[in-house]
């Protein structure tokens, strides 16, 4: 059976009270007693090309930056003083993005009392990373239900934040009518993060577990996801968000499913007005995982990636310019594998894939970063800890 990261995972890591201001990460984890900690982590590159991660540790979400790809980081720096059930999972991860000016910008998704719900939190810290403003609860509906699976984009002063919320679902129910799915709901912030516009739902019936994935293609924010269609069909959504109710199906798998995948896709744009998305499928038309292009009128064929029979899935893809790279998980039997795929021209082409890292214990999905126009994977194993490889061009 595949161990990948669904549940809370025992890991050898942990940040200790008081330290020197760097360390050596792999040597502290490996030194750490073994406490249940989540391996799903956020990372992402500044323009400096510094390494930034958020973890959870004991409900506290904690940043800290390396400048030497992940094999130093500085002391954690904690965002909420007061703990929270920290959704750190799987398809439910925090998310860290850092603006051209250097503000950190954190979110992330707590979990309520009753299954399946939460609220959506967000900070920021506007002196590198020293310290972080007061978490807000960016759903300003507060009802007990569900306000999950959060996305984050930022460029300069704009940040703007995606969720999936089940508001109309409990509407619809509280009348004695149906309702499929949830709700794709936006807000955005123009002053940096201080301050956030109203909630606005952008569409009904959006797939409830599924990952959101977000980019910026110039000053339009895309969103891709998993949409519930005519007859209960899960197949995938895009849209630019400034236009409400405006979307196009990206997939036309005919997956039927009652009920949620909790296998979402990804997204990238390639900076010249070219879309790259990647998804698992298990549908009538095609299954397993797939790649297709979107250059803002049509869409290219779906082209399948991955070994079925090892499981591929969780896919990520990253553009850096012309050259498209794609990492997926894959489970051989004994160790988990995560492959990567590239194509240099736009994704018309694919170069033969190969395996980049493994691991025999549990670990968290592949990411993909652009760091200052070079492709590199992060991944996170219970074994080998954070890892940050460059993938070659």
């Amino acid at each position: 059976m595949v161990r990948r990261l669904l549940l809370v995972a025992a890991l050898a890591v942990g940040w200790a009270q008081a330290a020197p201001p760097k360390h050596d990460m792999a040597a502290m984890w490996s030194a750490q007693q073994a406490v249940a900690r989540p391996l799903a982590v956020a990372v992402a590159f500044d323009d400096a090309g510094r390494l930034w991660l958020a973890r959870v540790e004991s409900g506290r979400l904690k940043v800290a930056q390396s400048e030497d790809n992940g094999r130093h980081f500085t002391w954690p720096v904690t965002v909420n003083a007061l703990p929270e059930t920290i959704a750190a999972e799987g398809e439910s991860r925090p998310q860290i993005a850092v603006a051209a000016d250097g503000t950190v910008h954190v979110l992330w998704n707590i979990a309520l009392a009753k299954p399946y719900t939460g609220h959506v939190r967000y900070s920021r810290s506007t002196d590198g990373g020293r310290s972080f403003s007061a978490p807000v609860t960016v759903n300003d509906d507060r009802a007990e239900i569900s306000h999950r699976f959060p996305a984050l984009l930022v460029a300069g002063k704009r940040v703007l934040i995606a969720w999936l919320d089940a508001r109309e679902r409990q509407a619809a129910l509280a009348a004695g009518e149906k309702f499929a799915g949830a709700s794709l709901y936006v807000t955005e912030s123009t002053d940096g993060g201080a301050s956030f516009g109203a909630n606005r739902r952008f569409a009904a019936h959006s797939c409830e577990c599924c990952r959101l994935a977000v980019a910026w293609r110039g000053n339009e924010a895309m969103a891709f996801w998993r949409q519930v269609f005519d007859g209960n069909v899960r197949d995938f959504a895009l849209a630019d968000l400034s236009e409400p109710g405006q979307l196009m199906r990206a997939s036309d798998d005919d997956w039927r499913i009652d009920g949620c995948p909790h296998h979402g896709g990804a997204l990238a744009a390639d900076g010249q007005g070219g879309l790259h998305l990647v998804w698992f499928t298990q549908g009538q038309a095609r299954q397993g995982l797939f790649y297709r292009r979107y250059d803002g009128q049509k869409f290219s064929a779906p082209y399948k990636f991955g070994n079925d029979a090892a499981q591929a899935g969780h896919p990520a893809v990253v553009a850096t310019g012309r050259t498209i790279t794609v990492a997926w998980l894959e489970y051989d039997g004994q160790a988990n594998r995560v492959w990567t795929m590239q194509s240099r021209d736009g994704g018309r082409h694919w170069v033969q894939a190969r395996s980049m890292a493994s691991s025999e214990g549990t670990v968290d999905y592949p990411i993909l970063l652009n760091r200052q126009g070079k492709p590199w994977l992060v991944w996170h194993s219970e074994r080998e800890g954070l890892r940050a490889m460059a993938v070659a061009k």
